[in-house]
């Protein structure tokens, strides 16, 4: 099923907005959540490495323990980058996760020096040693 065109068109002018090649940050998309708004994926040893520590209420917890939305954006890191919602599952609201999801990515090109391969790799943390091929492979079909 091709992605909704909706989903793509706000994408593009966020991707624009922060100054981004939008056919990057729809491969992102892409990649991480297949253009489901509403995905949604629990990270325990995330939890456990990052987020436990900070002795949190137990809610706030777990939902900095989530990546959510259409790039999948950690609570935590969205915490981090400044998302000040009462609730981390706004993130699932397009517009702002894709805002949000700009902004960390903007912060991984400038820790990677603009290298766009190695931002990609510090968004995925490391999980997938294939994730910056994948998602660069994803490029064309944006253009």
């Amino acid at each position: 099923m091709p992605p909704p065109a909706d989903l793509i068109a706000l994408a593009r002018a966020i991707a624009a907005k922060h100054a981004f090649d939008p056919a990057l940050v729809c491969a992102v998309v892409e990649q991480e959540s297949a253009w489901d708004a509403h995905a949604i994926r629990y990270e325990p040893g995330f939890r456990s490495r990052y987020v436990a520590p900070l002795g949190l209420p137990p809610t706030e917890e777990v939902a900095r323990s989530i990546s959510w939305g259409l790039m999948q954006v950690m609570g935590q890191v969205a915490r981090e980058h400044g998302f000040a919602g009462k609730f981390l599952s706004a993130l699932c609201d397009p517009a702002t996760g894709l805002d949000i999801g700009c902004a960390v990515l903007a912060s991984k090109l400038s820790t990677a020096g603009n290298d766009v391969a190695r931002a990609l790799e510090l968004w995925n943390g490391g999980a997938n040693a294939d994730y910056a091929p994948q998602v660069l492979a994803r490029l064309a079909s944006y253009k």
